[in-house]
């Protein structure tokens, strides 16, 4: 799957579909691994740590917010040996036009109730 692509396209249409469902159900996290799994139930084939799935993380938050001033849903997919984001997160979320502050754990926890907040009228 190449980005700019139909297929590739139609993936990401999922993947948002997918978190902004998780973070209107609360924002709780869910591994790499079980958002492949999710993906390959709705037909679309991205392993879980390699290939598109770095790209279609961060073309879903940028999607989503731009400007930088949304939540960004790419916080809702964490390693499963830790728990947490990836070095790719933390990445997007401290560039322009997000410049998220704090240490990554206040990042991420920070996002995190963002995103409860902004979907849960959604």
């Amino acid at each position: 799957m190449k980005k700019n692509t139909l297929e590739y396209e139609q993936a990401l249409d999922t993947v948002v579909e997918i978190l902004q469902n998780r973070a209107r159900g609360g924002a709780a996290p869910l591994s790499y691994g079980e958002l492949s799994t999710e993906l390959a139930g709705r037909g679309h084939q991205v392993p879980s740590y390699e290939g598109p799935m770095p790209y279609l993380l961060e073309d879903a938050s940028v999607r989503e917010s731009p400007d930088g001033s949304l939540p960004l849903l790419s916080a809702l997919v964490v390693l499963r040996e830790t728990g947490r984001p990836s070095g790719g997160f933390f990445k997007l979320a401290r560039r322009a036009p997000y410049k998220r502050p704090g240490d990554d754990m206040e990042l991420w926890v920070e996002e995190i109730k963002q995103l409860a907040k902004h979907y849960a009228d959604r």
